[in-house]
């Protein structure tokens, strides 16, 4: 009698049924995906940052949960954004994209203009005016055409944000750009904020 033909039931322990081993094999594949899954979401697509300060108010709240995405082919105007700690704070900020590569920026008369017209900025408060740092807190000169990889940033609460305007963060590098704000959260680990779990951003 042939001897090569080995049934599917010996290679099994004993007191193991074929059926139970296939569904514990199935688990553990499902739990993997889902772990590889979480993992690459918490990774590349969502991450959560702590906003601390100011300097976005009134859209951004001091002590408010963001939820960020790391996914940012390229940033747009409008974009509220994290960038790295690789300015002049030594820390991350949060800011809007006011302007991109090649666009020239002017501020004047309290106003802020891209590419010679006046934008439209429906998330500062009625009335209030945009004004240049200082000579003494840059040596930029409006206008001004943003080079190639860079983009001018500003915080939504204009009199209260060091920004593009200032020299301490100027032209901010898009390789500097963490990620995009996508929404108010709270994360579910934590029932107050803290910024035990996350970064600050300010």
């Amino acid at each position: 009698m042939p001897q090569d033909d080995i049934s599917s039931n010996e290679m099994i322990r004993p007191g193991e049924s074929p059926k139970r081993a296939g569904s514990l094999f199935e688990m553990a594949e499902v739990l993997s995906s889902a772990v590889l899954c979480i993992a690459v979401l918490f990774t590349f697509v969502l991450r959560f940052a702590g906003v601390d300060g100011i300097s976005m108010t009134p859209t951004l709240k001091d002590k408010e949960w963001l939820a960020v995405t790391a996914f940012l082919p390229q940033p747009a105007r409008g974009d509220i954004v994290i960038i790295s700690s690789r300015n002049g704070h030594h820390q991350p900020l949060v800011k809007r994209v006011i302007a991109v590569a090649g666009d020239e920026i002017d501020l004047k008369d309290g106003r802020v203009l891209v590419n010679g017209a006046v934008i439209e900025e429906p998330y500062l408060p009625q009335g209030l005016k945009t004004e240049p740092a200082n000579e003494y807190q840059s040596a930029l000169q409006y206008p001004a055409r943003i080079p190639a990889g860079r983009v001018f940033v500003m915080g939504d609460n204009r009199g209260g944000s060091s920004d593009s305007r200032f020299s301490d963060v100027g032209f901010v590098r898009v390789d500097d750009i963490l990620g995009r704000v996508l929404f108010r959260a709270k994360p579910f680990f934590v029932t107050k904020p803290s910024f035990a779990f996350t970064c600050k951003v300010k």
